[in-house]
């Protein structure tokens, strides 16, 4: 079968790609030609040079293809140009899409994520029925990526191929950018942070992630989503595991959402002032006041998921940034 992957390069990309070549899929993978190429390294696949916001280069990226894995987005919790978030991970879902129909793709796993999800409050795991609109989306990037939901379901509706997945705090090899998440992993094991806030996440190891798309596309069901996730941690606790694994001490400083928000307003600045990634952004603090826990019930039982323990994903997390940390 030929399979077109796009955001093959990326974390979570390359794990989808692996793992559907081992089933034997002829891999087509969309990279633009300013990608880094290193997840591809020693892969089997054929290059398709282009951009989401290229759309003449999508057609040609999906010519002859039976599937696609649309796992490309970007990911940023501050971008200088917030425009730019809306026209990869909406206009760019919208022209995948077309293209992608266009050229009679018979199945199609689009890659959304747990933050175009509602959140009960007071610890209570979010699913798929929990209710949300796009007034609740706290910042650019859970908003483009609401949108972005919003486009693959009306596509679904108009009876396109669409299974929508949405994993939740993937960890593990190969994040090479990092992702903020992987920054925490890193920074953690470093002994960069000292303190914590209290909230939580639901942490899955990326190859579970990847498991996932897999179980999707083969049985998930056209305009249904499934979240994709693992365990619900206490950021104390994530932190905690990986002090152990690292060898470190555990931060135990609890530090009030009040006093760290004007810290992100003024890394924020600094930002802006040098181009430079900020070390908090005002999006993490706001969403931080909330446990983000979740349930993967529904994928457990439709598509047979079974994610591992977390505390395999943070071990190889560990191990790949204590050989590739910047």
């Amino acid at each position: 079968m030929k399979t077109l992957v796009t955001g093959a390069s990326g974390f979570v990309g390359s794990a989808v790609v692996r793992r559907l070549l081992r089933e034997g899929h002829d891999v087509r993978v969309l990279v633009r030609p300013s990608s880094g190429r290193s997840n591809l390294r020693d892969l089997d696949v054929q290059l398709a040079e282009g951009d989401l916001t290229w759309p003449d280069s999508l057609q040609p990226a999906c010519a002859g293809c039976d599937a696609l894995f649309h796992v490309a987005a970007d990911y940023r919790l501050w971008a200088p140009v917030p425009q730019q978030l809306y026209q990869a991970n909406v206009e760019g879902t919208r022209a995948i899409l077309e293209a992608a129909c266009q050229a009679g793709i018979s199945r199609i796993v689009y890659t959304s994520s747990v933050a175009t999800l509602g959140i009960p409050g007071g610890g209570v795991p979010g699913d798929e029925q929990t209710p949300v609109c796009l007034d609740d989306m706290i910042g650019h990037y859970k908003r483009s990526k609401y949108l972005a939901e919003e486009v693959a379901r009306e596509f679904a509706a108009r009876g396109a191929p669409v299974i929508i997945v949405n994993p939740s705090t993937p960890i593990g090899p190969r994040d090479i950018k990092p992702t903020p998440t992987g920054r925490i992993v890193r920074d953690a094991m470093l002994g960069r942070m000292p303190a914590y806030v209290d909230t939580g996440l639901n942490v899955v190891h990326v190859d579970d992630v990847a498991e996932g798309h897999w179980l999707a596309f083969q049985k998930g069901m056209p305009g249904e989503r499934y979240i994709l996730g693992g365990e619900n941690l206490s950021l104390r606790t994530l932190l905690a595991e990986i002090a152990d694994i690292a060898g470190r001490r555990p931060p135990h400083w609890r530090l009030p959402h009040a006093a760290v928000m004007p810290v992100a307003y003024m890394a924020e600045a600094w930002a802006r002032l040098t181009g430079l990634p900020p070390m908090a952004t005002v999006e993490e603090v706001r969403m931080s006041r909330k446990q983000m826990f979740f349930s993967s019930v529904k994928a457990g039982r439709e598509l047979g998921y079974q994610p591992g323990p977390a505390r395999q994903a943070l071990e190889d997390a560990v191990a790949w940034f204590a050989l590739n940390h910047r």
